[in-house]
């Protein structure tokens, strides 16, 4: 049976997206708040293996750490952001299909966690020495702190952000916009895709980095057909 919920104008559906929006926001801003009295703790981890990072200007130390709460609120609002997403789509879905909440938080929490970590630990190590192996006697690399962070950061995030391709698959699964059979015969056209943005997310050109991510992706892809073939919505 449909869930039974009266029908939403357009306006009513904006209105509900502004307010879902706010809660992410304002967790958001909230985790952040947190996450600054560690920012000092975890700049020293995220810059452990660079042997000395620099500012150039009087406020872009405080920066940095404004920075790092940001990015840091955002990472750990993850489960609140998918949360919302889920209670947004869920008036479209049945009943006993609306109380999956607790498994899409969690798996995609656990897939944003592991892209992060993947990247963390596999890619940016080598990323950075490829970076810095360009320097010369005369080309010297004088990295400053704030480009650092920031490069850091869009690399956890967009690696944590594709790695949650198996929960996007369930989402537009449970919508009934994708079925197994049709993501089954797109794999020549997913496979083009994910080299792309393998090629697009990753920072240098060497081929190590882009098969690093787009062998997971390929392995992603595949989860996401069983994960359609098993809870998409049938016919």
């Amino acid at each position: 049976m449909v869930k039974n919920q009266k029908e939403m104008t357009f306006v009513e559906h904006l209105d509900e997206l502004r307010s879902r929006l706010i809660v992410c926001l304002a967790s958001v801003l909230a985790l952040s708040a947190a996450v600054w009295f560690f920012s000092k703790e975890i700049l020293d981890f995220i810059t452990r293996d660079i042997p000395k990072v620099y500012f150039t200007a009087v406020t872009e130390a405080f920066g940095v750490r404004i920075k790092i709460s940001m990015w840091g609120g955002l990472i750990a609002g993850v489960p609140v952001i998918l949360y919302q997403a889920w209670q947004f789509v869920v008036p479209g879905l049945l009943e006993r299909e609306s109380k999956a909440a607790f498994g899409v938080i969690f798996f995609g929490t656990f897939f944003f966690a592991a892209g992060g970590a993947f990247c963390f630990t596999v890619v940016l190590p080598v990323a950075i020495q490829f970076l810095l192996s360009f320097q010369t006697e005369k080309l010297a690399p004088i990295i400053t702190v704030g480009d650092y962070v920031g490069f850091v950061a869009f690399m956890i995030f967009a690696f944590g952000a594709v790695f949650e391709l198996p929960v996007v698959a369930f989402f537009l699964g449970k919508l009934g916009l994708v079925d197994a059979p049709m993501l089954a015969s797109g794999r020549r056209w997913a496979v083009v895709i994910i080299l792309v943005v393998a090629a697009a997310v990753t920072p240098t050109p060497d081929l190590f980095s882009q098969i690093a991510l787009a062998v997971p992706l390929y392995f992603l892809y595949e989860i996401s057909i069983w994960v359609v073939r098993l809870t998409g919505r049938k016919p």
